[in-house]
């Protein structure tokens, strides 16, 4: 069974490339890896089959001693970011195998898992795009108000769940089912088409799509 796609990337941003019929492909720039596993956990030991892979080398000042000594036990560099993927082939990896954009081959499909951008606290038009009041005479100040919520005698509160305002954005997200459609090697970046989630820089996890195989 062949390995399969388990990276930590760094959105870099949006750019487009052209396709062979010179069709414009809007992608997403990421830098992918390289990552080095640090844990490998087991169904004997821990209940389950998983990876742990680190991301981003960093100076061993910037970690304290428990995040150090998961690298010096294994004498591997310090790395920012560690987070782990659920496997079921977990014989084809050891400590220290490095992840990179070259075991990636193009037109494979893949699921990317990122933080959205955070927006704040918010009204209910622009977190939930509700219509509004209506805009005619007599309307005072209820242009971007919710409206109504709540009920009657019975059950006589407010439902959990209701659409109010609130915090809105800054939540973990996967996008499933995006398409690779280009990389290059030296420079550890993978162009994948359409938008992920997050601001520029945040990280995200790449993994094989568990729905659209390419």
């Amino acid at each position: 069974m062949s390995k399969g796609i388990y990276l930590i990337g760094k959105k870099l941003g949006m750019s487009q490339i052209f396709d062979e019929e010179g069709n414009v492909i809007p992608v997403t720039v990421v830098e992918a890896g390289p990552c080095v596993v640090v844990q490998i956990k087991k169904v004997e030991s821990d209940g389950y089959n998983a990876i742990r892979v680190a991301f981003d080398r960093i100076k061993e000042s910037r970690l304290n001693n428990p995040e150090l000594g998961v690298f010096k036990k294994n004498n591997l560099d310090p790395h920012r970011i560690i987070k782990e993927f659920r496997v079921d082939n977990i014989d084809e990896y050891k400590v220290g195998d490095i992840l990179s954009v070259g075991e990636v081959e193009e037109g494979k499909y893949v699921d990317v898992t990122g933080i959205t951008k955070g927006k704040g606290f918010q009204g209910v038009v622009k977190r939930w795009n509700f219509k509004g009041g209506p805009k005619t005479r007599g309307q005072k100040d209820k242009w971007r108000a919710p409206g109504s919520i709540g009920n009657a005698t019975y059950p006589g509160r407010v439902w959990k769940g209701k659409k109010m305002a609130g915090r809105m954005g800054g939540e973990r997200k996967t996008v499933q089912g995006l398409k690779i459609v280009g990389k290059v090697e030296e420079k550890n970046l993978l162009f994948i088409k359409g938008s992920v989630p997050g601001a520029t820089k945040g990280i995200l996890l790449i993994k094989e799509s568990v729905k659209k195989k390419g």
